[in-house]
């Protein structure tokens, strides 16, 4: 498989099966589970074919040009450390998909579970392999997002929504923290390509922003691996599914943290800074870790905080900052994966087995449960580090660098004495989770009948456990060369050697691990029923993280929050605008104040300009005046005062900000008018306000006048400024040569900066989506029509009654409506085709084409829409955006950055030659959406403009049904 298709294949096959995992049916168990089975097992194979080409280069890349100008690109870059953390991810991950087969219940909305799996796996994949460090930062936040919904699967539960909201605020503002940092070491470097910051050397660590970037970076880490003081979200994070917390602690999420350390490590870990604070940060978690998952009761909460420790060990590792540490860091980042993962899965066993996890109510099971206590018991000795499994050879290097002679005698004695500590720690509630679970009498206090799983749920953790034995037995057979492969790609000529060999003598680091197995057995043999019984370790359990993350989190939403809405907010909506306004003031006044000494006079002044301003600001007055007794007299001012802007822009040469303008004023008026509708009638104002009143509207109509003047000299003074040099001559000379239009204005909008306008457009997509939303189902109230007699009206057009009276009323404007639907349409594809070279595109045109359909309405009603056109808006709005989207990535499958536009001449007979760009397929795709934004906020606002009497039940419309089955 070529390397590009195989990395592409590996990043992006789980994000579309998670979107065809969506559309399963909620009771197909099996299809979702063989779905998320295959792709898993693509990516896994595509990632074993990579490993040669790894091997032999030393990184494969792929990628595709994005801003290039800017250092972003999307980038992918697989080497020795990347292909390892792939293939835990990618195996595991199959592995996890296998079990949670049958583990989910058939009751459970299995489809989504497996959907939100894949997700968080492409969402690691991206992670490990991405080439451009913002990349890796948004696959980092993407990580955090999935994990999110996923702890929170059972949302029903309390528990499960607490530590879903608590995983996300903690690591999410740990990926805040790295986007800053990557942001620094780009600024630093010069690139934001991941192979120029490794090639950098020592450059970051000499640069004075180096403690900030290094403070923010361990900050993102600490946060996503749990180290202290932030670990308490991770044993929150268990009310998640089983599957869940298997594949979390042991091949993603938590072993992302220390994935960043790694990575970076070649060009941030030579500092002092970088040994004491990552180097105690993580002996400290080791030892509280290992220490709280002696006394917890919970077989889910033992194993969470002794992921903790375990992360608290490989990250003391990578602080230590010699090769060697690395080294042991690496290989034990893969050792705790296997063993974790097949904790994790015995674990959900013996829950779905029995109906509990709490250790006192389980004892005796490998009665039972002979097979599974077995694989469970070597899964433990490993994470005990028992010699002949894998994790006593990572344990004994960890041994071995502690016991390193230091001339600062505080890290002399601390790191081997707080090693050792938390090797007796780890083998005491490793014997706990043993003696506790499988040895004893056998059980009294369960709800089920223990016994064994079906064989295919066992079969994960028989080939994990396979794994930590062969491992263990044979270390340079199994894991060798892929562990060689990974160091080499941090370490590069640094690397040191190193062996794996089982036996290295009666030394240091043995005598270290017999004190820890001696020990942990010791601690836990005397007092192993109050270990069973109590919950919460002692001295500490107190203080509480979680306890002290609630208490923040209360003041600052309920107390801070509160004290701030009652200072600043309101319930009405003139205040807030006022505070906006005055704020616009105030930006305008510091804006244009500066300049206003400098300011050139104007050479001459149109009198015929000065005359439209002078009906455009009457028009507004009077509309601000007529407001408190005529709506609509109202909005027919604000449009002469709209017109007005209109004219302005046409007289200054702004041909397509005048038509859409014009088209826009036209379209919103109509949507204004439906909704003023809903307004209460205005009450009489009681005399003891109406001085209030007066005095309100004195001051805003003087801050008006205020903005109006700070708006017009800010104006002013950019208009008048030196443009800066090359923007307005670039796009000016390149309109035609590289974007193929002579509509300057067009081009930049669908070429230059076509991805601002695909934002907008996907803005103003959701804005109708919300509308829709929010008005699919409200009903104005009884009161809301300003005049009785128009709702009577209304009423009885709905009931049939007076039908004939309003038909002939209308018939003749209908008419004349219906003849100028074909003419608009027609109008709109002109605007349509002709916008790259003379005033019009895609939102001109759409609006042309929404007006059309607005016509219809006004002709016919909703009952016309709904019976002749059959308009299906979202259909409108989706296609729009997905044309838009695919014409920029069209351009990414050959070779070229987001959204480049290419324009050749079609030579069309009896035509001649036609210019034609891409563009306008971008272009197509913003008509669409323009138009069904707006004819689904025209129907939201129609179908709820009459209120049908409550006694007939009216039939559901057909376009509702339509809008109802895509809502």
């Amino acid at each position: 498989m070529p390397t590009d298709i195989a990395l592409t294949v590996i990043w992006v096959l789980p994000f579309l099966a998670s979107l065809v995992a969506v559309a399963i049916p909620r009771g197909a168990r099996d299809g979702a589970a063989w779905l998320g089975g295959t792709v898993a097992g693509i990516c896994l194979l595509a990632t074993l074919a990579l490993y040669p080409a790894v091997a032999a280069q030393g990184a494969v890349r792929s990628g595709l040009d994005w801003i290039p100008s800017a250092g972003l690109n999307l980038s992918f870059r697989m080497d020795g450390l990347a292909w390892l953390f792939c293939v835990l991810i990618t195996f595991i991950g199959l592995l996890v998909v296998l079990y949670a087969r049958y583990y989910m219940s058939p009751k459970d909305p299995v489809p989504r579970f497996y959907a939100l799996l894949l997700a968080f796996m492409g969402a690691m994949l991206g992670l490990v392999i991405s080439g451009n460090i913002i990349q890796l930062a948004i696959f980092w936040e993407l990580t955090s997002l999935v994990s999110f919904l996923l702890i929170g699967y059972w949302y029903h539960r309390g528990d499960a929504r607490d530590g879903a909201r608590m995983a996300l605020i903690i690591t999410g503002t740990g990926g805040l923290a790295l986007f800053v940092s990557m942001l620094l070491v780009g600024h630093i470097v010069g690139s934001y390509e991941l192979d120029d910051v490794l090639a950098s050397g020592s450059l970051i660590v000499e640069h004075p922003l180096y403690p900030v970037t290094l403070i923010l970076l361990l900050v993102a880490a600490f946060t996503k691996s749990a180290q202290f003081p932030f670990q308490f979200w991770l044993p929150n994070a268990m009310t998640a599914p089983t599957p869940v917390s298997a594949y979390l602690h042991s091949a993603t999420m938590v072993k992302a943290g220390v994935f960043i350390l790694t990575r970076f490590w070649p060009v941030m870990s030579g500092s002092d800074l970088w040994f004491w604070i990552v180097t105690y940060t993580g002996l400290i978690t080791l030892i509280f870790g290992a220490y709280t998952a002696l006394f917890q009761r919970d077989l889910k909460g033992l194993l969470a905080y002794s992921t903790i420790s375990h992360l608290g060990l490989i990250t003391t590792l990578l602080g230590m900052g010699t090769p060697l540490a690395a080294v042991a860091a690496i290989f034990h980042t893969a050792n705790h994966a296997t063993f974790k993962a097949s904790l994790f899965m015995a674990v959900g066993i013996i829950d779905h087995e029995t109906g509990t996890r709490d250790v006192r109510k389980l004892s005796g099971l490998r009665r039972f449960m002979p097979f599974t206590a077995t694989l469970a018991i070597i899964a433990s000795a490993a994470m005990a580090g028992v010699p002949l499994l894998n994790g006593f050879l990572s344990k004994e290097m960890f041994f071995t660098e502690t016991a390193i002679y230091d001339p600062n005698v505080f890290v002399n004695l601390s790191l081997p004495i707080g090693a050792t500590i938390a090797g007796m720690l780890s083998v005491a509630y490793s014997v706990k989770f043993v003696h506790g679970v499988f040895f004893g009498p056998p059980p009294t206090q369960l709800e089920k009948t223990p016994h064994e799983p079906p064989p295919l749920m066992r079969r994960p953790i028989e080939l994990l456990v396979l794994i930590c034995l062969a491992v263990g037995i044979i270390p340079g057979i199994t894991i060798g060369p892929y562990l060689a492969s990974a160091v080499t790609s941090v370490l590069g000529t640094e690397t040191p050697y190193y062996s794996l060999s089982v036996w290295h003598g009666f030394n240091l680091p043995l005598v270290m691990s017999i004190i820890a197995m001696v020990g942990g057995v010791a601690i836990y043999v005397p007092y192993y029923r109050r270990l069973r019984d109590v919950d919460g370790a002692p001295l500490i359990g107190r203080w509480r993280g979680q306890r002290i993350f609630e208490r923040m989190l209360v003041t600052l939403t309920n107390r801070w929050a509160r004290k701030v809405i009652a200072t600043f907010g309101t319930q009405r909506l003139q205040p807030q605008i006022f505070l906006v306004v005055l704020l616009a003031l105030a930006a305008g006044v510091a804006a244009g104040w500066a300049r206003i000494g400098q300011l050139p006079l104007p050479d001459s002044f149109d009198p015929v300009l000065g005359l439209v301003w002078l009906v455009g600001g009457i028009s507004a007055l009077a509309a601000a005046q007529q407001a408190k007794f005529h709506r609509l007299a109202a909005m027919i001012l604000m449009g002469g005062a709209g017109l007005a802007t209109c004219l302005t822009f046409a007289w200054f040469s702004a041909p397509d900000l005048a038509l859409t303008q014009l088209l826009a004023e036209i379209a919103t008026t109509v949507l204004i008018l439906l909704g003023l509708r809903w307004l209460p009638k205005r009450l009489p104002t009681p005399d003891d306000v109406t001085w209030k009143v007066r005095i309100r509207r004195y001051r805003d109509a003087g801050l008006a006048a205020l903005v109006g003047l700070g708006a017009t000299v800010a104006s002013y003074a950019i208009m008048t400024s030196p443009a800066p040099e090359g923007i307005s001559d670039f796009f000016l000379t390149n309109a035609y040569s590289q974007g193929g239009g002579t509509n300057v204005v067009n081009v930049m909008l669908v070429d230059f900066r076509g991805f601002d306008t695909l934002g907008e457009i996907t803005v103003l997509g959701m804005v109708a989506l919300t509308v829709f939303a929010l008005l699919r189902r409200f009903r104005p109230a009884a009161d809301s029509a300003s005049r009785p007699e128009q709702q009577q009206v209304l009423d009885d057009m709905a009931n049939g009654a007076g039908q004939q009276v309003a038909d002939d009323f209308l018939r003749i404007p209908a008419l004349i409506m219906n003849w100028m639907f074909p003419v608009v349409i027609v109008v709109a594809l002109y605007m349509l085709l002709r916008g790259h070279d003379l005033p019009g595109g895609g939102f001109i045109a759409g609006i042309v084409m929404s007006l059309a359909f607005i016509l219809q309405y006004m002709a016919g009603g909703t009952r016309w829409v709904e019976d002749r056109l059959r308009i299906l808006p979202v259909l409108w709005i989706g296609w729009g955006l997905l044309l838009a989207l695919m014409t920029g990535l069209g351009a990414m499958a050959l070779g070229a950055p987001f959204l480049t536009s290419a324009f050749a001449y079609w030579d069309i007979p009896l035509i001649g030659k036609v210019p034609m760009a891409t563009a306008l397929l971008f272009d197509l795709g913003v008509f669409a959406l323009v138009v069904g934004a707006t004819v689904l906020m025209l129907i939201a606002l129609a179908h709820q403009s009459i209120r049908r009497p409550k006694a007939a039940s009216a039939p559901t419309p057909k376009i509702r049904e339509g809008l109802d089955k895509w809502n």
